[in-house]
């Protein structure tokens, strides 16, 4: 992986035709670390994600390098040796093989001929070795099933190698093996290559597990950030999504789980924090 860098986003205005949907939202996705986005469906956090990727222009405030250039400052090129994203959905093409497809994170390096490239056959194997795709690299990409897709994408962002990976709910469509599979992944980017993780999540429980930092958004705005322990708050959760919500700490390995309550839906918890 490229050296680790971060990014960070201040006082940052989002909205859509005119209608404001995030107001004053100031975060950093940190370098060696995985910083994850929850709240309730319409919250912002993927219009937030999208901001950060240059791809939903900020109404006001600014998003920055630790280097302190600023993200409007760099060629669509220069930025995307540094940030990617992978999105909710991305048209899938007809008739393209997977290694094909997951060679298209190579642009930014690219000129006119992929021998200008000279890493980027190492990068597209290894990206596809991680993701678990390489047995299926000579299958066109409009064969596969939605989880299948969903891991060639990731790929495609792993080969564009650059020290922000921004995913906005990347297990979705995966099954339980592949769901933990991608959290895992996100782990050993952060923890061995210094990548600098934002994802979005609904599963409060993965954010827990997978998380150094939690930014919890409610209504456009930021409620709290900090670590698991200190967002992930009975209260804070229940009023921010508006169903009881318990939160227990297993006593054995403090591991933080989250339990919404229902009618049907009341399991006793562990201890309460």
């Amino acid at each position: 992986m490229r050296e680790s860098v971060g990014l960070a986003g201040e006082d940052l205005d989002l909205g859509y035709h005119g209608k404001q949907v995030v107001t004053g939202a100031s975060l950093e996705i940190g370098a060696a670390s995985v910083t994850a986005l929850v709240g309730p469906n319409g919250s912002g956090k993927s219009t937030l994600l999208r901001a950060l990727a240059r791809l939903h222009s900020a109404d006001a405030g600014a998003i920055t390098f630790p280097d302190g250039t600023s993200a409007l400052d760099l060629s669509a090129k220069d930025f995307a040796r540094r940030v990617t994203l992978l999105s909710q959905s991305r048209p899938t093409p007809n008739g393209v093989s997977v290694r094909d497809v997951v060679g298209y994170g190579r642009y930014p390096y690219r000129g006119r001929w992929r021998n200008d490239d000279p890493d980027g056959n190492a990068a597209i194997t290894h990206a596809m070795d991680v993701t678990g795709v390489t047995t299926m690299a000579d299958r066109a990409v409009d064969e596969l099933s939605g989880g299948e897709l969903q891991r060639v994408w990731l790929a495609t962002c792993l080969a564009q190698d650059t020290g922000v990976l921004l995913l906005d709910e990347p297990t979705t469509f995966l099954d339980l093996r592949y769901q933990i599979e991608i959290l895992d992944l996100m782990r050993d980017l952060a923890d061995d290559h210094g990548v600098a993780v934002g994802v979005v999540l609904h599963d409060l429980n993965q954010a827990a597990d997978v998380a150094d930092r939690i930014v919890l958004l409610d209504g456009g705005r930021i409620r709290a950030t900090g670590t698991p322990a200190e967002v992930l708050l009975a209260d804070a959760l229940s009023e921010t999504y508006g169903i009881r919500i318990d939160v227990s700490t297993d006593p054995s390995t403090g591991r933080i789980g989250t339990q919404p309550v229902g009618k049907h839906l009341q399991r006793p918890t562990l201890q309460n924090t």
